[in-house]
């Protein structure tokens, strides 16, 4: 059977996934023409503007979509144009939890997905390569294989290949250049493995073959979401250890560091924090409930449900140690919160903590300011009224406001919160912060971020996750 080459490739969703994936595909590929489509016109005109203002902030994809944009890299509305040219399609569209009808709450929404396998179908005259690039249910690619086959052309073949993506936002063009593995799952059939190769190919002119790892179309669904989850469930473990380091005057650096150093553990993702966030461990953690139910087993669906519960314990646990330590309210009390975003170097609030903290903060009836280097202050007022909604947006403004820099965002405040480990924050002006607060002035650091004995030393009062007062020798029993 002669090998497929891949000469055109098209990218059907133009978002955190398939925008820097295909930019960096265009990058090490220059002989592959390369088209990202999407149906928001404003997205696209972002992608293309001419002083790339891109809708994305992910550092270092500026300089790659600048050496590839024109060249073999291009952003377009013709959904339908792309699909028809291209010999291999991913599939890169929002996977969102349901939030109504069967498995609200838990299961994915797998709407997005459903369009764009039907408009393949419909478009495509020729045989094609369609990749499964959105994280999905398990078993999803043989629901778009149906699809495609109850409405393909004469003649017309698609092979349906899983290729999920494991990139960690802020760092996603580095994870892109240099990935751990890229892993491919087909069916094991002739012509199943001949398209795996041929995707394979393509990864290929940048990443050892020993990387690439082609496994069954189920087992790569599977491993997207049990990665996300046993990651999850690692800061989960470690946040759950600082609630006791708090009541015990234990410090969860110590032990997150001591328990790294287990070469059987390591020390990734021990790092305690007011919370994880982002668009996939809560989504991918509570599709994994969804489908362990489905499939009989309530026991497996009840342990992956405790990891979600244990963080949204977290940031309920840190707004309650802000509240007690405010002498026991907040109301009308202002507090700076810096940091919006799940994370830090990246513009994305899905899932973000920040949001849950200002959520509760308004029902405490506090006054709330805001500030983000990256998040555009349309998406942080969207993210309010939608976590919020018996509140009009009018309502949520009076309670809440956006400063343009953290100096300001602590002006006249009572308290600073610490919600995203932007470094900018560590780099502050903590001595001009202080001058300009009220009295006493409290930091609470929710990322492990700031140096606590310098602050003490201004006259901040200080509170980090994962640190309680050292217990003194008499009161231990």
């Amino acid at each position: 059977m002669s090998s497929l080459k891949v000469s055109k490739i098209c990218c059907i969703g133009a978002g955190y996934v398939g925008g820097p994936t295909c930019s960096v595909i265009a990058l090490k590929c220059p002989h592959i023409k390369v088209t990202i489509v999407d149906l928001n016109q404003a997205r696209i005109d972002a992608w293309n503007s001419s002083d790339y203002n891109l809708p994305i902030y992910e550092p270092g994809l500026e300089q790659v979509v600048r050496e590839t944009r024109g060249r073999n890299l291009f952003f377009s509305t013709d959904v339908d144009g792309a699909i028809q040219e291209a010999d291999l399609i991913f599939v890169s569209v929002n996977t969102p939890t349901k939030k109504s009808g069967i498995g609200a709450g838990y299961a994915a929404d797998l709407n997005y997905v459903e369009k764009a396998t039907r408009r393949i179908a419909r478009t495509a005259t020729t045989s094609k390569i369609v990749v499964e690039k959105s994280t999905v249910p398990c078993r999803t690619a043989e629901s778009m294989r149906t699809i495609l086959e109850a409405n393909s052309k004469p003649n017309t073949h698609f092979s349906i290949l899983s290729n999920p993506e494991f990139l960690a936002e802020g760092t996603a063009v580095a994870d892109l250049l240099n990935p751990d593995r890229v892993l491919i799952g087909s069916l094991q059939s002739p012509l199943g493995k001949q398209a795996c190769e041929a995707l394979c190919e393509v990864y290929a002119n940048w990443v050892p073959r020993e990387r690439i790892l082609t496994v069954g179309l189920w087992s790569s669904e599977l491993s997207k979401l049990a990665a996300n989850a046993m990651l999850a469930q690692r800061i989960s473990s470690i946040n759950a250890l600082s609630a006791i380091c708090e009541a015990t005057g234990a410090n969860i650096d110590e032990v997150a560091h001591a328990v790294g150093k287990d070469s059987r553990i390591g020390p990734q993702f021990l790092r305690a924090s007011v919370g994880f966030g982002g668009s996939c461990f809560q989504k991918d953690i509570l599709n994994l409930v969804y489908l362990s139910e489905s499939l009989h087993l309530p026991e497996v669906g009840a342990y992956w449900r405790q990891v979600v519960e244990m963080n949204e314990y977290q940031k309920r646990r840190f707004t309650r140690r802000v509240v007690d330590a405010l002498f026991k309210t907040i109301t009308g009390k202002r507090i700076a919160i810096l940091g919006f975003a799940f994370k830090a170097d990246t513009g994305d609030t899905r899932e973000s903590a920040a949001i849950t903290l200002v959520k509760h903060f308004m029902e405490e009836r506090a006054l709330i300011t805001i500030y983000d280097p990256q998040v555009e202050h349309e998406q942080i007022w969207m993210d309010l009224t939608e976590v919020s909604p018996m509140y009009s947006l009018h309502q949520i403004k009076k309670q809440v406001s956006i400063a343009t820099s953290a100096l300001d965002a602590c002006m006249d405040a009572e308290a600073v919160v610490i919600a995203t480990e932007w470094k900018e924050f560590a780099l502050l002006d903590w001595e001009s912060v202080y001058e300009n607060m009220s009295k006493p002035a409290f930091v609470f650091d929710g990322r492990l971020l700031l140096d606590q004995a310098k602050l003490t030393q201004i006259g901040f009062k200080v509170s980090t996750i994962g640190r309680g007062a050292e217990i003194p020798e008499g009161l231990m029993i």
